[in-house]
């Protein structure tokens, strides 16, 4: 492979590569089609288009939870080439919130497979056996994850929000092309 060419798949100082690229728009899918789901069972009830989506909650949180591991790896394996944020305060603050991002992505989907663990329901997406059912309840296990991984689940969507908003802030007010990075070419 010619170093033109593979220059394209790695992040540069001045935009991400295509696996990241890739890494960052099938996840932002994956999100849509997760937070739809749960959006949809917190308020349209026992519908069929509810049922639908619910169906898919666990798997397609599994996928982003390993998706979310693997771009993490990749994005280390890139890090001294990854575009750097700007420098100051709103550098800091874009830096604290892409790790808060990258926690939360983490954090939510492995509440839920602790929940279910401790339930002892067992989880196969895919047919791939994570762990089997034993029908065995730790409540030890329920408790935290049933409290927690609603709310963090909301407040990453909420982060998200964040994140969008901050991309039209750059694009609209300060017209700069951070979205280029991720989008398009720079």
């Amino acid at each position: 492979m010619s170093t033109t060419s593979s220059s394209t798949w790695t992040d540069n100082s001045h935009r991400y590569g295509t696996v990241s690229r890739l890494f960052h728009w099938t996840m932002a899918a994956l999100f849509a089609w997760q937070f739809t789901s749960a959006l949809l069972h917190a308020f349209a009830g026992d519908t069929p288009i509810e049922r639908f989506f619910w169906s898919t909650h666990g798997t397609n949180g599994f996928c982003l939870m390993v998706l979310v591991l693997l771009r993490g790896a990749w994005g280390l394996s890139n890090l001294k080439r990854r575009p750097a944020h700007q420098p100051g305060p709103l550098g800091r603050f874009a830096a604290a919130g892409h790790l808060l991002l990258y926690a939360l992505m983490i954090v939510v989907p492995a509440l839920a497979l602790m929940r279910a663990y401790g339930r002892g329901r067992g989880f196969a997406p895919f047919g791939i056996q994570v762990f089997e059912a034993t029908g065995q309840q730790h409540p030890a296990l329920i408790a935290p994850a049933s409290a927690a991984h609603g709310l963090l689940g909301w407040t990453l969507l909420a982060l998200i929000v964040g994140h969008i908003a901050m991309v039209i802030m750059h694009r609209v007010v300060w017209k700069d092309d951070i979205l280029t990075r991720m989008a398009g070419r720079a």
